[in-house]
């Protein structure tokens, strides 16, 4: 059996014309495995915009959720973050004293 994958945190970079980011977290949203989509603005350029996205579902199909970025103008700058399971690991808090 196949893990899947369960969130992903991606550093993407869309141009400032063309889809919202309304719009990119709708299309995300609607791909099979896909749950739901949080879209962060970091950075705004001349003619870019730096986003946070996350990304989590049962499921999801990274090639698929790539092929959608790219066809929105879109570009994955990294891989920031990746969950893979049965259940979703959240990372450990260390308390600082």
């Amino acid at each position: 059996m196949k893990a899947s994958i369960r969130r992903l945190v991606l550093d993407v970079v869309k141009p400032v014309k063309g889809p919202s980011i309304v719009d990119v977290s709708v299309e995300l949203a609607s791909l099979d495995g896909v749950e739901g989509v949080n879209i962060t603005v970091k950075e705004i350029d001349v003619d870019t915009m730096t986003l946070s996205v996350t990304v989590e579902g049962k499921d999801i199909d990274f090639k698929k959720l790539e092929e959608k970025l790219e066809l929105l103008g879109c570009v994955i700058h990294s891989i920031d973050q990746v969950v893979a399971g049965v259940k979703l690991v959240e990372e450990p808090r260390v308390e600082v004293r």
